[in-house]
């Protein structure tokens, strides 16, 4: 006789699709919006610049300009709060908005220290461009992803490539002038992608920047470099290795892997 406590059961007549049909749907996501500091703010901001700082060293570097000031935040539902400092802090899973006061124009910098989804992407790329910040020009700073690179990149080496909106490219100035394009046949995507998708959508002159390596005081001195002689050249861009050192083993962890894809 057969034990029906440990025979296999039958395979199921439903795929697994079909099966999920019988659950309720999660509740929608909240959508995510600005929240400014100014309880008035003028809007839509018009800076000269926009930087919008998706990878680690980027962050690290922007962290460190003490001439900055907090100027808003996007806010995400599904990030909670808790384990945030009450001070805006480089550990924190936030993404908050500062306005450069040492520059002569003004600048605006996004720092994104939270995981956003592919399917937030657009949706956080239009809160940031065109609506209610319209900006002349866009640099997003990104990091190559080794599996959508076609191509060998070897750890002990530096190298930072760009993709251009075709306003920026037709321009008579372009941003990152120095700077190699980014290979045909690999690929970007996430928040940065639709970013600058959206600056192509908006004709807005758009440039996105990838490094590689993701972490490792070279590329930060690799990034600092790129942005002292190109995009910021009168701003004090110190930082300490040291510390960027012990950050980026951190931030390396798997539990945090979802912040840089």
């Amino acid at each position: 006789m057969e034990d029906v406590l440990t025979e296999i059961p039958p395979p199921s007549r439903f795929f697994q699709e079909d099966l999920n049909n019988f659950a309720p749907p999660s509740p929608p996501l909240p959508s995510p919006f600005l929240l400014f500091s100014n309880p008035k703010p003028d809007v839509p901001l018009r800076p000269s610049l926009l930087i919008i700082a998706v990878s680690s060293p980027s962050l690290f570097i922007f962290n460190h300009i003490s001439s900055k000031t907090l100027t808003g935040s996007l806010i995400l539902p599904e990030i909670p709060f808790s384990g945030n400092s009450i001070e805006p802090s480089l550990g924190d899973k936030s993404c908050n908005i500062y306005t450069i006061n040492d520059a002569d124009d003004k600048i605006l910098f996004v720092s994104v220290q939270c995981p956003v989804s592919a399917e937030r992407s657009h949706i956080v790329a239009k809160l940031l461009i065109g609506e209610q910040i319209i900006p002349e020009r866009v640099l997003i700073l990104d990091s190559v992803k080794k599996l959508n690179f076609r191509g060998k990149l070897s750890p002990d080496e530096t190298y930072a490539f760009k993709l251009e909106t075709s306003s920026e490219r037709n321009g008579e100035f372009t941003l990152l002038k120095d700077v190699d394009y980014f290979p045909s046949g690999s690929m970007i995507d996430g928040l940065a992608a639709a970013l600058l998708c959206r600056c192509q959508l908006k004709n807005i002159k758009g440039t996105l920047c990838v490094s590689w390596p993701e972490y490792g005081g070279s590329v930060v001195s690799l990034v600092k470099s790129l942005l002292h002689r190109n995009v910021l050249p009168g701003l004090d861009l110190s930082t300490d290795v040291d510390k960027y050192s012990r950050f980026s083993q951190i931030k390396s962890q798997p539990f945090d892997s979802e912040l840089y894809t």
